[in-house]
């Protein structure tokens, strides 16, 4: 049973596989066509291809259907008039000769013309959907209209061959011999079609003429759309088709490898130059991708020996401190000194990697983020500021180090910004510890909230917090040398934690930031 139970899961699967990928094919052709470059190229040419082709199609039609006309035109007054000749001899005739000599003709070997007399019209069905037929038909009936007596009863019907009638008892061409009839004219698979003239030439009395035209086939040639003709127009977009891709293809190919080339840069210290190949536009556009490759090596080269001799330099007089802190003969105040100096030390190390473009080497670990904040607040109170903390028991599963800095961001904001130049004194700041409520998406989730009682921020700038050197016009006026980087570091910490950032203007006054960061292991 399990054994049937997973061939029927995998059956599932890969059926409904095969349906996502046929449901799919769609979409992606479209955007193969409308959105690479190949497609793009393939449609162009095609398209171009198909309208120059169909445009010589249609002149070619026209030039076709003008000389079919033509010869349309040229046939009925042919055989008007042999008809005309031939209903003027037979009506010379008495009506009981008439009968002996068609006899006689048919016995030496027929006539153009099939000829019978019939006492009623027969009922003839025209070719179905031929407008050149309606007016070759027209044009026979006005010419022999021209030249027969006024009032004779006429029809001309161009039929076809097959189930065509020849006298009223229902007597069939096909029936007749073949002496009378062309057999070559009557083939099923390609009937040629008969011209069907009728005349009363007294009352009672029918003449039925038939015969086929001199071009039996001239209504073919507007059959100009076959498959026969548009076979070969079909196999030449085929191949053009083919040649296009095979072209695309060769033109796009440098392209991609630039494209690739372009999103490796940054994951390999010393990338290869590529290839030249291509067009002459593409080739350039490759030489210029090296040498800004190029440029960029040695810019980050350049930049991490200068970072190295800075961290070289400052690893120096830290050394010293850490010595010189050991003299000290309160422990608690060492103990201090001890944990600023190894603070700094990772700062140096940090930024460092950070220049280095590798991530920073911080461990994940449970961090009683109450306890940071007692110690940072209890810091800014030895200097002078103003912050009241309202903490509980809480863990935050991150980097410590980046958990305090971000912190340190906040709150020197916080402080710095939170009021003008002239309140200096009722500069202070709020800090909030809660847990995220059960049921809510902040469930699980440490919210850290911090607020100033400054001049708050301008509803339309709050969507640009959070972006590098992003400055507010307030914070300008009071600190020109800054750069807008510090709630831009913020942001990149909380995000490397998986948490949110959340900016506002508090409902009392004052700005507020809340930080959503989660309380365990992901």
């Amino acid at each position: 049973m399990p054994s049937e139970a997973s061939a029927t899961l995998g059956g599932r699967g890969w059926r409904n596989s095969w349906r996502d990928v046929w449901h799919k094919w769609p979409q992606r052709f479209l955007a193969f066509l409308f959105d690479s470059l190949q497609g793009r190229f393939v449609l162009a040419m095609l398209g171009g291809l198909a309208l120059v082709q169909l445009l010589i199609n249609l002149l070619w039609y026209n030039q076709i259907e003008q000389r079919t006309k033509h010869q349309a035109e040229l046939a009925a007054h042919h055989v008007a008039s042999g008809a005309l000749g031939a209903l003027r001899a037979l009506r010379e005739l008495p009506a009981a000769y008439r009968p002996l000599l068609i006899e006689q003709l048919r016995t030496m070997g027929g006539t153009r013309f099939l000829v019978f007399f019939n006492n009623t019209a027969v009922r003839v069905t025209p070719l179905p959907g031929q407008d050149l037929a309606r007016r070759m038909e027209e044009g026979v009936l006005q010419e022999l209209r021209a030249q027969l007596k006024p009032g004779t009863a006429l029809k001309v019907t161009l039929a076809s061959p097959v189930g065509l009638q020849v006298a009223p008892s229902g007597a069939l061409l096909s029936e007749l011999p073949d002496s009378w009839v062309e057999p070559s004219l009557l083939t099923p698979d390609r009937p040629a079609p008969f011209l069907v003239i009728q005349a009363e030439t007294e009352p009672g009395q029918w003449l039925y003429l038939t015969s086929a035209l001199p071009d039996p086939y001239f209504l073919e040639q507007l059959e100009f759309f076959t498959w026969q003709r548009m076979a070969p127009q079909l196999l030449t977009l085929g191949l053009a088709l083919l040649m296009t891709l095979i072209a695309a293809r060769a033109l796009t190919r440098p392209l991609r490898g630039l494209s690739r080339a372009a999103a490796r840069m940054g994951h390999k210290s010393t990338p290869k130059p590529l290839k030249l190949s291509g067009t002459s536009e593409v080739r350039h556009a490759i030489q210029a991708f090296n040498e800004m490759q190029e440029r960029i090596r040695r810019y980050l080269s350049d930049r991490e020996r200068l970072f190295a001799s800075i961290s070289h330099d400052l690893r120096t007089p830290i050394t010293r401190l850490r010595l010189r802190s050991e003299l000290l003969d309160d422990l608690a105040v060492q103990d201090e000194f001890h944990e600023d100096l190894d603070e700094l030390d990772m700062m140096v190390k940090t930024a460092l990697q950070i220049v280095k473009d590798t991530d920073i080497h911080e461990n994940r670990v449970p961090v009683r983020i109450d306890l940071v904040l007692q110690k940072m607040v209890r810091d800014a109170r030895m200097a002078g500021q103003h912050i009241e903390l309202t903490d509980k028991p809480l863990t935050v599963f991150g980097k410590p180090l980046a958990l305090k800095r971000a912190l340190g961001n906040l709150l020197d904001n916080a402080m710095f910004y939170g009021a003008g130049a002239e309140h200096k004194a009722e500069r202070r700041a709020e800090l909030r510890m809660s847990e995220g409520e059960a049921g809510s998406p902040e469930e699980g989730q440490v919210l850290l909230t911090v607020r100033d009682h400054g001049p708050g921020v301008p509803e339309s700038a709050l969507a640009k917090l959070g972006q590098p050197y992003t400055r507010l016009e307030h914070g300008a006026k009071l600190r020109k040398e800054g750069l807008g980087l510090g709630l831009s570091i913020v942001r990149d910490i909380v995000a490397d934690h998986g948490g949110a950032l959340r900016f506002r203007n508090h409902p009392q006054g004052g700005f507020e930031v809340r930080m959503a960061l989660p309380s365990r292991a992901p």
